[in-house]
């Protein structure tokens, strides 16, 4: 079928759906929601047979949904309407959420079904989690189903199945979640309320608070374990005790929270930017106690890194986990896995895997922290990007050079631009099978790339290929499918366990990698390759031919890259549809 995607934005949930429904053979284009005559005129240039909207915060125009079928995904089960379903979900501590397809009518959420999933809400999940990994999940299945029996001539849509509704919940509209309702009573409130309050407004729009006297929005929660409560100075609920990386602990009544990311009330002219929360209050943070924890300890105790190993003597596996918020990665955090890596190269292990968040594996430099940097004396974006791409090749040069031993890099979440080629690094990659990979920078203002990628390309998907697959995916710039990424070279396994069972399906996988009988055959082979490899053309020359690139576009006459930048960490609503998704128009 000629399906045509509408969305408010190419966000996480559109590209799953634009790699699935390429993959079941339809042909797909994309047009943003930015007018109603801006999708009449993308509907009549792409007469597709089925306008599909995934994510909008507007009616489709009757002008539209009156003459074709027009589905929109509802992050709720049947019977559900309004903005907020999972926001009240997860504030109401539901067990279970739905997604629902739904023909476009006249009102929000009101047509007849046509396919819906129900599942599990985690208990620990924050809302984006849940919609990054259930909500994309579901909607994938339901629209695969609902475009299925469109196309077989269904005349009917389904029937939605009795569910019973959610305790306090008897279905209908759900306007958006009052301010009041997530506030925080930090005097009242235990730690299991103040995390459902903080997880239910994560990603957007955060809970409106007071830091440090300053009106802000917070985000990134975490529950502090007992040793750390013990170690942190007391204080009153409320009261701010101690840092860790980029987070603040928060006393609760009867615990504490780590709140890693805040997106402060800007001064006039400014943006707000989400950032960390120790970066957003230097100098508050620096008066703090920091309680710093080992890399490898009990894995409850919360920090951005964490390593661990298992296996026998001589059959090793060591597990670098890192888990950066939103996969970015600012020059303290590649400073951090840099120092990690170099830290457990030490430890006598045969395989090490690089274990990158749930819902990210890494989305490379830190925009937001870079977007900052303009606004601080003394610094400027161009210099916080100099220094953020620097490190994070530095990274990508400690998995490089890590010769005696397996590297497995394990991709639980997506990862975009410099945060796949970090992945790409590792002698071996695995990628759930849910992933959405884009490995491509010139959406950024048609930034060249670092991260060692001239190098790492050629030698995943071979010599031979390596012109063809660059057009393709550096130039071409669509997401990529797991399956997809394997076809290319770019990653060597899809694992399809769930998200509960993935953990042991990469764990049995390394320790096999590692108890191997021609294990040590591997690794010389890895290391002639690599000795090869550098005589042929060193990986320092690989780096500078980019840097060179990569200084022209922070430092050179062309603003693209900023202006890219700045719109994306400001949401600047977009002016038009970038060409090589809306392939419908000329």
């Amino acid at each position: 079928m000629k399906l045509l995607l509408l969305a408010h934005a190419f966000n996480g949930l559109t590209q799953r759906l634009h790699c699935a429904l390429r993959g079941a053979g339809h042909e797909v284009s994309v047009e943003l929601d930015i007018s109603d005559a801006v999708t009449e005129e993308a509907v009549a240039l792409a007469d597709p047979d089925l306008v599909i909207a995934p994510f909008l915060k507007r009616r489709i125009p009757e002008s539209v949904w009156s003459v074709r079928p027009c589905l929109v995904v509802h992050p709720g089960p049947p019977g559900d309407r309004g903005p907020a379903a999972l926001d009240w979900a997860v504030l109401r501590g539901d067990v279970e959420g739905g997604v629902t397809v739904l023909q476009a009518i006249g009102d929000f959420d009101a047509g007849p079904v046509w396919a819906w999933r129900t599942f599990a809400l985690r208990r620990d999940a924050s809302k984006a989690s849940l919609y990054r990994h259930e909500v994309t999940q579901a909607a994938v299945e339901a629209v695969l189903e609902a475009v299925d029996r469109l196309r077989a001539g269904a005349m009917a849509p389904a029937s939605p199945p009795h569910l019973p509704p959610p305790p306090t919940w008897g279905g209908g509209w759900q306007g958006p979640v009052p301010a009041a309702q997530r506030a925080i009573d930090w005097s009242r409130d235990d730690t299991a309320s103040v995390l459902r309050k903080l997880r239910s407004a994560d990603g957007h729009p955060g809970v409106a608070d007071v830091l440090f006297g300053r009106s802000c929005r917070l985000h990134d929660a975490h529950e502090a374990s007992a040793a750390a409560l013990q170690r942190a100075p007391a204080g009153a609920p409320g009261s701010l005790v101690a840092r860790r990386g980029p987070a603040l602990l928060r006393r609760t009544v009867d615990g504490g929270v780590w709140i890693g990311h805040v997106r402060c009330e800007p001064p006039p002219g400014q943006p707000a930017l989400k950032l960390a929360a120790t970066r957003a209050f230097a100098a508050e943070s620096a008066a703090l106690p920091e309680l710093e924890v080992p890399l490898q300890r009990d894995a409850a105790e919360w920090d951005e890194l964490h390593y661990a190993e298992s296996g026998a003597d001589g059959q090793r596996v060591g597990w670098l986990a890192f888990d950066f918020h939103n996969g970015a990665m600012s020059t303290r955090q590649c400073e951090r896995l840099r120092d990690a890596l170099r830290l457990v190269r030490m430890r006598d292990t045969q395989v090490l895997v690089l274990q990158g968040g749930t819902d990210f594996f890494s989305n490379g430099i830190h925009l937001h922290d870079i977007e900052a940097a303009a606004q601080d004396a003394g610094d400027s974006a161009a210099d916080a990007s100099w220094r953020n791409i620097n490190a994070i090749d530095d990274v990508v040069l400690e998995l490089l050079t890590l010769t005696d031993r397996l590297t497995v890099a394990l991709m639980r979440g997506n990862a975009g631009a410099g945060g796949c080629w970090l992945g790409f690094a590792a002698d071996i990659v695995w990628a759930h099978g849910g992933v959405v990979l884009n490995p491509h920078y010139k959406n950024m203002g048609n930034l060249y790339g670092s991260e060692y990628w001239t190098c790492t390309l050629p030698r995943r998907v071979g010599a031979a290929r390596a012109a063809e697959v660059s057009q393709r995916v550096m130039q071409g710039r669509l997401p990529l499918s797991a399956a997809e990424a394997v076809s290319l070279g770019l990653v060597d396994a899809v694992l399809n366990a769930g998200s509960d069972g993935l953990p042991q399906a990469a764990q049995t996988r390394a320790l096999a990698l590692a108890a191997a009988h021609n294990h040590a055959e591997r690794i010389a082979t890895k290391q002639r390759a690599r000795a090869e490899d550098e005589a042929h053309q060193a990986l320092a020359a690989y780096r500078d031919q980019e840097l060179q690139q990569m200084h022209r576009n922070f430092y050179g006459f062309d603003p693209s890259y900023h202006v890219a930048r700045h719109h994306f960490v400001t949401r600047k609503p977009h002016a038009w549809t970038p060409r090589h998704l809306a392939t419908h128009r000329p």
